[in-house]
């Protein structure tokens, strides 16, 4: 009796083991499947070097669409164009609607582009740039027939006097209020020439000042903003929300050089007003590809970069 009923147990327990598994499996593919993606957007600055004639006959290029690709699996999910044509209306010679095509058949978004276009010294003397404003007519229909969220102004270079600088503020105004019309998004992103001083203001912060915080946010370049020797959560602190986008830039990859403080930085997003974050490589000590996916590790390894952010305009 004793060996049957010995039987009977091992029996029992071998049909339920199963049933344990099954059961298991499910919760730990959920808690697998639970993982936050984060959403980090890529400079295509940063992959210059491998766009050089891209779509140069205005059809993509197996070059192009791989490296998407490509991109999209280092964990990409959107793009910062850099290569905007406002006479041809294209960016990488493909047209607004066919870049669109080209990202997201990638599996990416397209998000942002940096474009200038920057005033001449008789529009700075004469403080008139109505003919500057035509031209940004065009450039915000193309951007919006890309499906692009914001236009990023990456340039104004060090101004000469206060007058200059405040007819810029205007003009960024303007442009910002275009934008918005448009559902458009406007910033502006810093270099380190920011952090000196015209007539005795610092640049950057007479640009926080004088530009209206409906048309126009900032996109903080840290790796350029400490260079400029200055503190990117003490601006964060000083002009909260202000600052829509980190530009995650350092010396070489990202992560590498242990000068922008990244932890205090990502510590601080909501304070910052932060709803997006793009990469941009601009120095590289590896081969391109390897560069910008090791940079693409660091961001999503990082527990302090937070999962997403919401994309508002």
């Amino acid at each position: 009796m004793k060996r049957i009923t010995f039987l009977k147990t091992v029996m029992a327990a071998a049909l339920c083991l199963p049933l344990n598994i099954q059961a298991a499996t499910p919760v730990r593919q959920a808690r697998k499947a639970a993982a936050p993606q984060k959403d980090i957007c890529l400079q295509l600055y940063s992959v210059r070097d491998l766009l050089k004639d891209v779509n140069k006959d205005g059809k993509a290029s197996a070059e192009w669409t791989g490296l998407l690709s490509r991109l999209h699996k280092m964990g990409y999910t959107s793009t910062e164009a850099a290569n905007y044509d406002q006479g041809r209306g294209t960016f990488y010679n493909r047209t607004p609607k066919q870049y669109r095509q080209d990202i997201e058949a990638a599996g990416m978004k397209v998000l942002s582009s940096h474009v200038a276009h920057n005033l001449s010294d008789q529009e700075l003397a004469s403080g008139d740039y109505s003919e500057a404003l035509k031209w940004w007519k065009k450039c915000i229909a193309d951007h919006k027939a890309a499906g692009m969220s914001y236009i990023v102004n990456p340039w104004i270079g060090k101004q000469k006097s206060l007058h200059d600088l405040d007819v810029y503020c205007k003009y960024l105004n303007d442009v910002g209020k275009m934008c918005k019309e448009a559902g458009l998004g406007f910033g502006y992103h810093n270099h380190n020439y920011e952090f000196e001083k015209v007539e005795g203001k610092v640049m950057y912060d007479y640009m926080l000042e004088h530009t209206n915080p409906e048309y126009v946010f900032f996109q903080m370049d840290m790796y350029w903003t400490v260079r400029g020797a200055s503190s990117p959560v003490e601006y964060f602190n000083r002009y909260p929300g202000r600052f829509k986008s980190f530009h995650c830039k350092d010396h070489r990859e990202i992560g590498q050089s242990g000068m922008v403080g990244w932890d205090a930085i990502f510590r601080n997003a909501k304070t910052a007003g932060v709803q997006f974050i793009v990469a941009e490589i601009e120095q590289y000590t590896m081969p391109v590809e390897e560069s910008v996916a090791k940079s693409a590790q660091y961001l999503l390894r990082s527990r302090f970069v937070p999962a997403s952010f919401p994309v508002t305009k």
